[in-house]
This record gives structure tokens, C-alpha cells and sequence, in this order.
């Protein structure tokens, strides 16, 4: 799928992307042009990669791109058709690229382009409050409903017999029929994602976006960052309740119910049927099975299998949490 929310400033000769990371020195037979950074998983010829831990190694192994930026240690786990580039950070060098292709994605400004609703072909097709903004190349689909004060930016589109809140601010994301999002949510935003660098944050882009299944709800105040590589998705026939944040790359399945105030850190993957209660937290990197119940105050640090009930801190097995704190 082309990103239609991040125009992508390629090709690049391999060359330059090599002076831009260090690696002037770097031998190379053929100065070929690269189009495109994505994902081990997505990435094809031509292309350039990235991989930065041990938990990726079996996509590593499997990965179509031409080049991967990684470490000396991990660089045995790429296919002989994939050449490694060893850099002494891979995450900063893979921001700094990323940087080059995408350049929009760095700053997260407002869109100029965002006119009132009654400026738009829209004024006469959705059911909309005050002060409502559009911006270029909005798709709005049938019997929508806009809230006051929501802004909905550049190339968003959002399906049929949706219920978009008030105070709800929506850019880099699709959304899906039937879909209601609540008063004070915030879809779209770049995800915090940063490095400290000689006493000075570089901030990492994100040219992933938020994709939002059909017959879901996202609840009252929560913040919905878009991916940095990949995608954030929201399964179809996800409820999401109030003030519940969800990070940059995570995905979750359909028909998952999560209660308030719940975060999912960055790039964690949740499979479909899963509930989770109230204030529960899930560290990063992480996979959650199918129909997995996590409950209200857990810590998730480490990934869950399949069916499996837990609770507590560190997250455990229900019955043992219950037995040792009779």
C-alpha cells in the first residue's frame, strides 16, 4: 500500500545512504538505488531494512531486503541475498534514514489545509456540530456524524455510519465502517519515540499509521499513536473504554474488549478475543495470544500464550497469583 500520508522522497543511491550513517568506507560493486526503508517483514529488493534485536531473528532470516543496518552480533541471521550494514547504533542510523526518506514525518504540525466543514463538499452529507475542520483530500463516507470542535486532517478517511465525538483530533489513519470514536480522543500523532543523544533527544519518525477495523469503539480521551515503520492497528469489533493509550506499532486483534486506563507499550502484539481489565500495563516487544484474559492492575512483562488468564506483577498464571496471596 503506498503511505498516503507521507510522500516518500526516493530513490537514493546506496552510496549516499552510506556517508549519511558513517559508513563512507563501506565497499560496495554496484551504487544501486534504493526506493524505500521499510520493515524486515515488508521489505522487498532494493530496499533497505533494519534489526536491532534477537526477537526478530526468524523474520531477520526470511527478510527480501537488499540491505539491513544491524549489529556485527546479529548480522549472521540475514539471508546471503540481504547485505549487512554494521553500525554502532542501529535504531539512530535507521532514524536518520528514515529521516531522509520521509521527511514530512519528522514534525507533527498542524494542517494548513484545514478548512471549516461548511468550506467543504461535505456540508451538505455528514451531520457535523460547530467549529468542525476538514482537510484536503478527506474521504468521508455516508450518515457520519462530527462533533464540535474536531479536526479531521489531510487524506484521513473514514467510513459509513460513523460517529466521530467532539474535541477529537484524527490525522494519518484509516478508518473502517461503523466505527465510533468518543468525545477527546487524539488518533494519529506520532508516537514517543526519541534517543538521547550527547544531551540532545533526537525524535525518531514515524511514517507508519493507524488503521481502525470495523464495528469498533475507542472510548472517551484515548490516544491512539501512529506506527513508526509499521502500522497501529485496531482489530474489527474492538471496544476500547476511557483513557486508554495505545502506542506506536501495536496491533490488536478483533473482538478485544479493554478497560480503562489500560497502555500498551510500543510494537506489542495482541491477538483477537482478548480482555483486559482496568489500569492493566503491557511493556513493549511483547506478543498476547488469542482469547487471553489479563486482569484490572496487571503488569505484563514477558508474552502470554494462547487461553491463558493472568494477574498481578509481574503478570502470572490466575490460579497461582490467587494461591500465593491467599
Amino acid at each position: 500500500m503506498i503511505n498516503p500520508f507521507f510522500k516518500n522522497n526516493g530513490p537514493f543511491k546506496i552510496s549516499d545512504i552510506l556517508q549519511l550513517i558513517n559508513l563512507d568506507n563501506f565497499k560496495i560493486t554496484n551504487d544501486q538505488k534504493i526506493i524505500d526503508i521499510k520493515d524486515l517483514f515488508t521489505s522487498q529488493k532494493n530496499e533497505i531494512t533494519f534489526f536491532h534485536s534477537k526477537k526478530y531473528k526468524n523474520i531477520a532470516n526470511n527478510t527480501k531486503a537488499s540491505f539491513c543496518i544491524t549489529t556485527d552480533i546479529l548480522k549472521k541471521e540475514l539471508p546471503k541475498s540481504c547485505i549487512p550494514l554494521v553500525v554502532e547504533n542501529v535504531l539512530v542510523s535507521t532514524s536518520k534514514i528514515t529521516s531522509k526518506f520521509y521527511s514530512s514525518s519528522i514534525n507533527d504540525n498542524f494542517d494548513y489545509t484545514a478548512r471549516d466543514i461548511t468550506e467543504t463538499k461535505y456540508k451538505d452529507k455528514v451531520e457535523y456540530g460547530k467549529n468542525v475542520l476538514i482537510g484536503d483530500n478527506v474521504t468521508l463516507g455516508s450518515n457520519c456524524l462530527i462533533g464540535h470542535n474536531t479536526i479531521i486532517e489531510q487524506n484521513v478517511s473514514i467510513g459509513d455510519n460513523c460517529s466521530i465525538g467532539s474535541n477529537v483530533i484524527i490525522r494519518n489513519t484509516l478508518i473502517d465502517n461503523n466505527v465510533k470514536v468518543l468525545d477527546n480522543c487524539v488518533i494519529g500523532k506520532h508516537g514517543f519515540g526519541f534517543f538521547p543523544i550527547n544531551e540532545k533527544n533526537l525524535r525518531y519518525p514515524h511514517i507508519g499509521i493507524v488503521i481502525i477495523g470495523e464495528n469498533s469503539e475507542i472510548g472517551c480521551g484515548c490516544t491512539i499513536d501512529r506506527g513508526s515503520m509499521s502500522n497501529t492497528v485496531i482489530g474489527k469489533n474492538t471496544f476500547l473504554d476511557n483513557q486508554i493509550h495505545i502506542a506506536h506499532n501495536v496491533k490488536i486483534g478483533k473482538n478485544s474488549i479493554i478497560a480503562g486506563q489500560v497502555g500498551i507499550a510500543g510494537s506489542s502484539i495482541l491477538g483477537n478475543n482478548v480482555r483486559i481489565g482496568g489500569q492493566a500495563g503491557i511493556s513493549g516487544h511483547l506478543t498476547i495470544g488469542n482469547n487471553v484474559e489479563i486482569a484490572g492492575g496487571s503488569g505484563v512483562i514477558k508474552n502470554i500464550s494462547d487461553n491463558s488468564k493472568v494477574m498481578g506483577y509481574p503478570a502470572k498464571n490466575i490460579r497461582d497469583f490467587l494461591k500465593d496471596n491467599k
